[in-house]
């Protein structure tokens, strides 16, 4: 990917930036020349000129004002928002209590909502900018015992929607990258939880046609690929990252069906 894309003299925005697939879009826009401010709680540590990291807890309204007030005191602009940070919750929805309910929707919903809404802002002004979104696949077909999680993707796959379609007037394109079961910190800690972690992973592989989890740096390329010229006229789409797991039956036989080979 690097060099085949160029945001030379543009900026973007990624939100839970020190780790995982925030990380690894980080890195992604810095090699294709992009100016990027690294939002999240603890430092990525990038080391590169144009990597800026304005430590923000997104659970906090004014800290998200005070992103995008830096970045337009300090830059003038903002071509690209990525709204990458997110958290997850193992539970049933009977399970789910009134402070799940609102930890989990303050940064999988109102933080979102309110880094797309100053992004449009300043993008309508521009007459261009591009907003990619962090869905899931959970957000199309639900993950087991991830409730809230699942309804806040679906809801930030509506809000991509939306957005695209009231805002493609102004320039704005907005689309949402729906990753599957991908190799990072979240979800190692919910393989480790496992009793047989390998097992764990070694099952959830089996689940996708490809026969693997996704690599961080394969959501990257989506996300900036979205981002670039050369998706000028795509907007209001989801785009599934997931080597062909929604593509394909939820029954397998040689997994579900016992004596049957394939």
């Amino acid at each position: 990917m690097p060099g085949d894309y160029s945001f030379s003299a543009q900026t973007v925005i990624v939100t839970g930036a020190s780790q995982g697939i925030g990380k690894a879009i980080s890195e992604q826009f810095l090699a294709a020349g992009a100016t990027v401010i690294l939002a999240s709680r603890t430092d990525p540590a990038l080391s590169h000129p144009n990597a800026y990291w304005h430590p923000t807890d997104l659970a906090d309204p004014a800290q998200i004002e005070a992103l995008f007030d830096t970045a337009m005191n300090n830059f003038g602009r903002l071509d690209v928002l990525i709204n990458n940070a997110g958290v997850q919750l193992a539970k049933t929805i009977d399970a789910t209590t009134d402070e799940d309910w609102q930890w989990l929707s303050n940064i999988n919903m109102r933080a979102p909502f309110m880094c797309s809404r100053r992004a449009v802002q300043i993008m309508r002004q521009q007459g261009s900018g591009a907003i990619v979104n962090i869905g899931s696949t959970g957000g199309i077909a639900a993950d087991h015992e991830l409730a809230i999680y699942n309804a806040s993707k679906a809801w930030i796959h509506g809000l991509t929607r939306a957005i695209a379609t009231d805002h493609g007037k102004h320039g704005i394109r907005c689309n949402a990258v729906c990753p599957t079961w991908t190799l990072t910190e979240m979800s190692t800690e919910f393989f480790d939880a496992e009793p047989d972690p390998a097992a764990a992973r070694q099952g959830v592989s089996r689940r996708h046609p490809l026969q693997r989890l996704a690599e961080p740096q394969e959501i990257a390329k989506a996300c900036v690929w979205l981002a670039s010229d050369q998706a000028s006229f795509i907007s209001g789409q989801l785009l599934s990252v997931d080597g062909g797991m929604t593509a394909s039956s939820a029954v397998d036989p040689v997994i579900d069906i016992s004596g049957v080979q394939q």
